[in-house]
């Protein structure tokens, strides 16, 4: 395995974080975040916000790896998988923002979402 820069990696990083939060809060519609969170009916807004992540990681992996562009499925899975986790977890613990439980869990949530990124910004340095 070759090693890179650390500015590389750096860069990188930040661009797949910054990704994330124009996926995760500029472009997810009321729809997307009230409906991902519904005992009924979640999955069309999950999909569509996860989808969101993936054409966005899709970006990003066109401009510096094109040959891992599935990479952007990984995400759209791992996503998918960590939100719908929060939104179970969330509803059946009932925790309100009142409650420091509730951040501990948005603050997993976030800390789950940002390793995945650093994890795909290391697989297109190094796949």
């Amino acid at each position: 395995m070759a090693l890179v820069p650390v500015w590389t990696m750096a860069v990188l990083a930040g661009t797949m974080i910054v990704k994330h939060y124009i996926a995760d809060f500029v472009l997810q519609t009321d729809w997307m975040a009230r409906g991902k969170e519904q005992e009924h009916g979640w999955f069309l807004p999950l999909a569509a916000h996860v989808s969101c992540h993936a054409l966005a990681t899709l970006g990003v992996a066109l401009v510096v790896a094109p040959r891992l562009w599935w990479l952007a499925l990984v995400d759209l899975a791992i996503h998918f998988c960590v939100d719908r986790a929060k939104s179970v977890v969330s509803r059946r613990t009932r925790w309100n923002p009142g409650q420091v439980q509730f951040w501990w869990l948005l603050g997993f949530d976030q800390m789950l979402h940002a390793l995945t990124d650093l994890g795909l910004a290391a697989c297109f340095l190094s796949l």
